[in-house]
């Protein structure tokens, strides 16, 4: 028995049977996030979506950071930066700290194999998503260099995510 929560298209989670791993599935604009690895350690899973949970419930969400770029080109200036070796140290960390404002389905092992970035307007989110592993890429190079971009309203999306915590049960 599985749990599904959600649109695929937008944004949805497919929850197992829970236990200390559970397997959890999930889908951003159409594509299957968690095809790398879709065995989630089940305490620090939930506690990490109970967190974004809490954080989107509380307002927390910054717009998009640079005048005059679509979400997919502030995605890639934001992970550009982060991926670029060559700047000083202070201005690196700066850097880190205004990336962090945005980054989002930081869950453990279970999304690493995805760069994603949340930018909240009110009560709308967009959030962008990239997958960045060369495996992941090679066996799918349609991905290659996509930004996916989700558009979801904020109590929608803290709706699935209640789901899934719900689902993976206590812990």
């Amino acid at each position: 028995m599985s749990t599904v929560l959600g649109d695929r298209f937008r944004f949805a989670a497919e929850v197992g049977e829970p236990g200390p791993l559970c397997r959890v599935d999930l889908w951003a604009a159409g594509k299957w996030l968690t095809c790398d690895d879709n065995m989630a350690y089940v305490p620090a899973f939930r506690h990490a979506v109970l967190d974004t949970g809490a954080r989107l419930r509380s307002g927390e969400g910054s717009p998009l950071p640079f005048a005059g770029l679509s979400p997919e080109d502030a995605h890639r200036r934001l992970t550009a930066r982060a991926m670029d070796d060559a700047e000083p140290e202070a201005e690196a960390e700066a850097d880190y700290e205004q990336r962090s404002r945005f980054q989002v389905l930081h869950w453990g092992p279970t999304t690493d194999n995805v760069i994603a970035h949340l930018f909240r307007e009110k009560d709308n989110l967009t959030i962008t998503l990239e997958f960045w592993r060369e495996e992941h890429l090679r066996d799918h190079p349609e991905d290659a260099g996509a930004v996916f971009v989700v558009e979801i309203q904020a109590q929608e999306f803290v709706r699935i995510l209640d789901g899934i915590v719900t689902a993976l049960g206590a812990s």
